[in-house]
């Protein structure tokens, strides 16, 4: 008999739902902190485009798994399994209850159905060797060999999605197997932890004007500003970090090479599909107790029935 499997609390959902509203909630009432289950949030100094909690709030709450690297620093979904897996092990001997949140969905699936990763990590070598490819070239060029030795990855990573391009490529020449054969691997572990999932929603028209109002809001508090200031420190805009979603587009704009409104108007456009995949991504997923929201109302009722059924199902 092996030692019983931690408990896992889990908040998923999409971009600008009100997850980390919803999340501070429950984790007030819980006595526990939060693990951010966000690829954007692990870098530092990308603060205001990717929602990151602000000081008064992690001073309420502690946050887990943000600010970890540097913007033109590589973080993977293997990292972030590693990182979480030894956060909540540390986490329940401190008689705390895991609680993870967020909307990257592969790091949410790293942890919980336990990805069977390569053993051999990474090759920052061949890392920078791939992304002088793609400077030359395009990140198209990179997909196209891609396509030609694990085409079942590269119809599930977009074209210009350089980084897990390279990833899928690097795992190729260190392991000698596809990276789409974890997914096979994968499939034959055990889940590690015992799981209660909810998934927190809204009407798609609703939705779609948070989206639009949390854009505006970032704007208002600096975006561009912030953006322009991991450029003034020398970060260049291929850097992982100015890659994501929002700092991409105003990166361009800074260069000249879009016109305000136009990279605005890209930002939003581009968060409704981000939201978008996010639902189709998570609706895969059966054991999630969906829990929507038609309006802005409180979140103490919901709040209530996530924290009543973790403590019915976990003691």
């Amino acid at each position: 008999m092996g030692s019983p499997k931690i408990p896992l609390l889990a908040l998923v959902g999409p971009t600008a739902a009100g997850k980390s509203a919803l999340a501070m909630e429950v984790a007030r009432r819980l006595g526990t902190g939060i693990i951010s289950a966000d690829s954007a949030q692990v870098y530092r100094g990308l603060d205001i485009g990717t929602a990151k909690p602000d000081a008064a709030e992690k001073r309420l709450i502690r946050h887990h798994l943000i600010d970890l690297v540097e913007p033109d620093e590589d973080y993977s979904v293997a990292d972030y399994q590693r990182d979480a897996r030894q956060l909540i092990a540390r986490l329940w001997r401190q008689g705390r209850l895991p609680f993870i949140v967020g909307g990257t969905g592969l790091y949410l699936q790293a942890v919980i159905a336990d990805y069977a990763f390569g053993s051999r990590g990474k090759d920052e070598a061949l890392r920078k060797r791939l992304n002088e490819e793609a400077e030359a070239a395009g990140p198209e060029a990179l997909h196209r060999r891609l396509e030609g030795i694990d085409p079942a990855a590269a119809l599930k990573i977009h074209p210009r999605d350089r980084r897990r391009i390279i990833r899928a490529l690097e795992v190729y020449a260190l392991e000698g197997t596809p990276i789409s054969q974890q997914v096979e691997r994968t499939k034959k572990q055990e889940p590690p932890y015992r799981l209660l999932l909810f998934g927190l929603t809204r009407p798609r028209p609703l939705l779609y004007r948070l989206i639009e109002e949390r854009t505006e809001a970032m704007l208002a508090r600096g975006f561009v500003d912030e953006v322009k200031g991991l450029l003034e420190r020398g970060y260049p805009r291929s850097s992982p970090g100015l890659q994501i979603l929002g700092y991409r587009q105003l990166a361009a704009y800074i260069a000249g090479e879009m016109e305000r409104e136009e990279a605005v108007a890209a930002i939003k456009r581009e968060t409704r599909r981000l939201a978008k995949r996010q639902l189709t991504w998570f609706r895969r997923e059966q054991r999630i107790i969906w829990i929507e929201l038609p309006e802005r109302s409180g979140l103490a009722a919901p709040a209530e029935k996530i924290v009543k059924t973790a403590k019915e199902i976990f003691g």
